[in-house]
């Protein structure tokens, strides 16, 4: 026997050995109980990291187990490839994206073999291939012809020297990340994925993941989705022929509104100002916000806001309110527009007392006194001040309230959701092409399916300054498919999101050429019984991915409703080892101890009843 475990030679056999036999190679057999176990597929972006290996040990601990225990499993490994990273080196370094993620998926690739991790690399994906990216845009194209996917004009924040749409990550205090350029809100043309038709159903489908998720990820789905049931409400505007739609949770306030409030965003926030003294003020401050990013408006603390010189009307008293523009407000969120109530909510009260606005209450607590001059009363209460429904809690009162703007078409009952429609453009080069054409005759024609996959040009020059792709005149111009014209392409690429939202059906079938993935196998894989990976993906990747798989559903192409059984996040195996950290702490041994002397511990605390 060796005195010294000579692992280069001995590992380097054994992971021969393992390749040359496909010791975890998968199929489908249905004699056998399956189990699909996978980790989130990583970013190429050069090295593996500790953060991998953890995540990555565990699933090749529980695949190794349940494969002993005679399970049939699926343990696969691939790339999420697209993204900026792999664009910024280009600018940086000239190093062509697609070089720079192939070296870099080489390079991971022999790290994780050279862990001796249990994959079936027969199964190995990355989404920056045709082959993967083609079904990106099959998908698309099916989402367009049902009416999920849709063009419309949307707000971006836009670096004026780059000429390119930024992240909010990438806007630092209100200037580009690279060139540090003051950013701006901009109106571009941009896809949209209709994910808001699936809101009610992703809301009630988390109630099949209670247990097998944490609880965690599951309150912070159900908050970004953000069901909420009120009214929307309709208050004229004195003066315009123009109607300022709001929607609210609290009608059983109505009485209260003191003033109205729109984002700096909003159509009417210059229009109810033009011409008037009011205008220069309220163009400096809705260009002071429109340079903020969401993230940015979301942070800060003080309220502040710019009289438009506009009234609304009260939709029942036919009081007027003043409508101001209020840097609170956003834009995306509800109708971008409020009916502030300062007695009863905190940052309208903060804002009236800024601005010496009147404070009514029309609410009291049930069992005490209450100072609306020191603070708002947020609860639930008793109406006062509220006309014909004084006396009523407020429970009833928004069902009554609302019956009765229903009745005079003042207003309707309404279920509102945080969610919104996802905005899938890129204005970049390294992600799966939009499959659209634009024709002078024929509008806007979806590229054929025979004529998948839209392939990315390899001539492409990156100097950071706008959109790479509409710069390749052999890529933009085409002809119509429809009437032979010239035409142009879509130069947006899709959100890097879209490759990670059905990566896990793929691996089920990844040679497939004539269909994203055979129905057969995937009904035989599907779901995912145990998904690992990172507490950060808990809202959009995840929401993403069970979007994709009620959609893919719909059309067909799956069986199920989740895709993944069971989600383990790497957070909850770091307190599980606290806490053994401490049991061990109370026996006295440190972590060294071998099995056989832990075991010979606990039975004699046994002996002692301890």
């Amino acid at each position: 026997m060796q005195k010294e475990y000579d692992f280069k030679q001995i590992e380097e056999k054994l992971l021969k050995e393992w390749e040359e036999n496909k010791v975890f190679k998968s199929t489908e057999d249905k004699s056998k109980e399956k189990f699909y176990v996978l980790e989130m597929f990583p970013y190429p972006s050069g090295r593996i990291h500790m953060g991998h290996v953890r995540n990555y040990t565990i699933g090749d601990v529980v695949n190794r187990y349940l494969r002993m225990k005679g399970k049939n499993t699926l343990h696969p490994m691939g790339w999420d490839a697209f993204g900026m990273p792999a664009e910024n080196a280009a600018i940086k370094s000239g190093a062509h994206p697609a070089k720079w993620t192939y070296e870099n998926i080489d390079y991971m690739r022999k790290e994780l073999k050279r862990l001796g991790l249990s994959y079936d690399w027969d199964r190995e994906i990355a989404t920056c291939n045709s082959d993967y990216y083609k079904w990106n845009q099959w998908i698309f194209l099916k989402m367009l012809e049902k009416g999920i996917a849709y063009r419309k004009t949307a707000t971006v924040n836009w670096c004026p020297h780059d000429q390119t749409v930024l992240a909010n990550e990438q806007v630092i205090e209100g200037r580009c990340w690279r060139c540090d350029t003051p950013v701006v809100q901009k109106e571009i043309p941009s896809w949209f994925i209709k994910i808001t038709d699936y809101a009610e159903e992703l809301l009630k489908d988390l109630e099949k993941l209670e247990g097998k998720w944490p609880q965690s990820v599951i309150t912070m789905q159900r908050n970004w989705i953000g069901k909420s049931e009120g009214a929307t409400i309709y208050f004229d505007i004195k003066g315009h022929n123009e109607k300022l739609e709001v929607f609210t949770t609290r009608p059983d306030t109505l009485f209260g509104v003191t003033f109205m409030a729109i984002a700096p965003e909003h159509p009417l926030a210059e229009k109810l100002s033009k011409g008037t003294e009011f205008e220069k003020e309220v163009k400096k401050f809705v260009e002071k916000y429109k340079s903020l990013s969401t993230r940015e408006r979301n942070i800060v603390d003080e309220k502040e806001g710019v009289f438009t010189g506009a009234y609304a009307v009260h939709p029942i008293t036919k009081e007027e309110v003043p409508i101001y523009i209020a840097n609170y407000i956003l834009w995306g969120y509800g109708t971008g527009a409020i009916m502030a109530v300062p007695a009863h909510d905190e940052r309208d009260f903060e804002f009236a007392k800024k601005y010496n606005i009147p404070i009514k209450p029309v609410i009291r607590p049930e069992n005490e006194e209450w100072n609306f001059e020191e603070k708002p009363f947020i609860e639930e209460g008793i109406l006062i001040n509220s006309n014909g429904f004084d006396g009523l809690k407020s429970s009833e009162a928004k069902k009554k309230i609302t019956e009765y703007l229903e009745s005079k078409n003042l207003g309707k009952k309404t279920i509102n959701y945080r969610l919104r429609d996802w905005n899938i453009s890129r204005q970049r080069y390294w992600g799966t092409p939009i499959p659209v054409i634009y024709c002078d005759s024929c509008g806007t024609v979806p590229v054929p399916e025979e004529d998948l996959p839209v392939l990315l040009p390899e001539n492409v020059e990156f100097t950071g300054m706008g959109n790479p792709l509409e710069n390749v005149e052999e890529f933009v111009n085409t002809t119509c498919p429809k009437c032979g014209k010239p035409a142009k392409r879509e130069t947006d690429t899709m959100d890097t999101f879209i490759d990670s939202s059905w990566y896990f059906l793929r691996y089920c079938d990844p040679k497939n050429d004539k269909e994203p993935f055979d129905k057969e196998k995937v009904d035989y894989w599907m779901p995912v019984d145990l998904y690992i990976g990172g507490i950060e993906h808990a809202v959009l990747h995840l929401l993403y991915s069970r979007f994709f798989t009620k959609f893919l559903r719909d059309i067909g192409l799956v069986n199920i409703d989740e895709p993944f059984e069971t989600l383990l996040t790497q957070g909850m195996v770091l307190k599980k080892w606290i806490k053994i950290e401490k049991l061990l702490e109370i026996l006295g041994v440190d972590e060294n101890i071998s099995v056989e002397e832990l075991k010979e511990k606990v039975n004699a605390l046994k002996g002692e009843n301890k």
